[in-house]
């Protein structure tokens, strides 16, 4: 192995373990611009450790928002740290999760996601206000038990099913023992009305097994299997790096089980949604900045920080909930958190101050509007973007909203500002309102562009050019 190789942190414990657990295949992942997880596989024998210093070529041509066919040509580049061995596959497999370049200047790639995170980061530690950004969304998903989908010029349908769906507490087709959660009551009864304890339980042994720490799992509110499994906070990029992780665990558990698992925000109508909550807080030298003398025991800079999510909230919008799908839950007047607001305690605003501790290393806040489809690279560094236009432009957050919501008048919601009601709607809000994550080239015209396009052309248009199945039940016989 080359000198200049062994300079790179890591390059060694990755080959430790090769050798060790008797490695025969290395898996080489990284992220498209939407936010999946894309990979390909070399074999122990032909993995080199020279591929950390010189990349393995890809075609970036096929990758959803990625290079054009006269350009195709990429390189990947394994980041040593994260690496684990995978635990879904018959052969012994290391995974590893890899940054994007140019193959003819090296230069990292602008529309890696990853590269986004990480030009955050860099970019927090410039302006001099902290040194850190800690990340801990909470992805909310459903396990389900079946599901069916087609679409074609003359039909359109989908079907979801569980064995917890409360629908079927009528079923008579196999035994049937009761116990369904019922609509909107799935939060926290114990089992046998809650019967995942064991599925959830094997996702969080699993994520623990390839190093992420898990603080809690849990039923959601929905019936149907609806799940909410939490990681211990980390910094942006490798709380992205585990929120990817935490996808492939739970779906690759979910199918070992024999069921199938959807972050989709909006899967079952009537019920409640998929979110993903994000708290976050700032830290410079190993101390907390969000502490503070201020209201629910915030600091000024934090009050700031709120200022700046509450102000780009409609264009944050069009990365954090970036799917036609997220406009379904994110509809007024139900439990989704679409009211601009900001609260202690209080879930029905988008932004809460959660109260359980008064340790300042656990003062946080929390942004409720997002949902599990968002790229977390991508949706974490706007959020630390937008927190910091705030902070450094002083932008105030005005008064908390510390009523209850769905009490309040039409009259008295006037004054409160909402969420975009369609991904249309937020991608304009992101082309009016960008500047802020230009600045320290965290964000390029060129992606912000591209991500617009990509979304129009391939996601809106589309579901407008097709009929929805519930429109036939309200004009087939107009």
């Amino acid at each position: 192995m080359a000198t200049k190789t062994k300079a790179i942190p890591g390059v060694d414990n990755v080959l430790k373990l090769i050798k060790d657990h008797g490695i025969r295949i290395i898996d080489l992942k990284f992220t498209d611009l939407l936010g999946q997880w894309q990979h390909f596989s070399v074999t122990a024998r032909e993995f080199s450790s020279d591929i950390f210093e010189d990349g393995i070529g890809f075609d970036g041509s096929s990758i959803r928002g990625f290079q054009k066919i006269h350009e195709s040509d990429m390189l990947l580049f394994p980041d040593p740290s994260s690496v684990f061995i995978d635990p879904f596959t018959a052969e012994p497999t290391l995974s590893l999760t890899c940054d994007i370049a140019d193959p003819i200047t090296h230069e990292s790639y602008s529309r890696d996601p990853r590269h986004i995170a990480k030009k955050a980061e860099a970019y927090l530690k410039t302006t001099g206000l902290a040194d850190t950004a800690f990340f801990g969304p909470e992805p909310e998903f459903f396990i389900l038990d079946n599901v069916r989908f087609d679409q074609s010029h003359q039909f359109g349908y989908y079907y979801l099913d569980s064995d917890e769906g409360f629908w079927n507490s009528g079923s008579n087709g196999k035994t049937n023992l009761g116990h369904k959660p019922r609509l909107k009551e799935g939060y926290f009864p114990a089992a046998p009305i809650d019967s995942l304890q064991d599925i959830r339980s094997d996702m969080v042994l699993t994520l623990e097994a390839v190093g992420i720490a898990v603080e809690v799992h849990h039923h959601e509110v929905a019936t149907a299997g609806q799940t909410e499994i939490d990681m211990r906070r980390d910094t942006l990029t490798k709380m992205a790096d585990n929120y990817l992780t935490y996808k492939y665990v739970t779906k690759n558990v979910a199918k070992k089980h024999g069921k199938t698992v959807t972050f989709m925000p909006k899967p079952i109508f009537g019920d409640n949604g998929s979110g993903m909550h994000v708290h976050q807080s700032l830290w410079k030298g190993g101390k907390p900045l969000f502490a503070g003398n201020g209201y629910a025991g915030l600091s000024e800079m934090a009050m700031y920080y709120i200022g700046g999510l509450l102000k780009h909230a409609p264009a944050l919008c069009a990365f954090t909930n970036p799917t036609t799908n997220s406009y379904k839950r994110l509809v007024p007047g139900y439990e989704a958190p679409v009211n601009l607001a900001y609260s202690q305690r209080n879930r029905s605003a988008s932004i809460r101050i959660p109260m359980y501790s008064s340790n300042p290393k656990t003062k946080r806040i929390e942004f409720r509007c997002p949902d599990p489809t968002c790229n977390p690279y991508i949706g974490f560094a706007a959020l630390l973007m937008a927190g910091l236009d705030g902070i450094i432009n002083k932008i105030d957050p005005g008064k908390p909203l510390d009523k209850d919501i769905y009490d309040m008048t039409p009259e008295q919601l006037r004054d409160v500002p909402s969420a975009p009601g369609s991904l249309a709607e937020s991608l304009k809000a992101l082309e009016q309102d960008h500047d802020f994550l230009l600045r320290g080239d965290v964000f390029g015209e060129d992606l912000i562009e591209t991500w617009i396009e990509y979304k129009t052309a391939k996601e809106i248009e589309p579901m407008q050019l097709r009929p929805h199945p519930y429109e036939f039940m309200l004009y087939y016989d107009a």
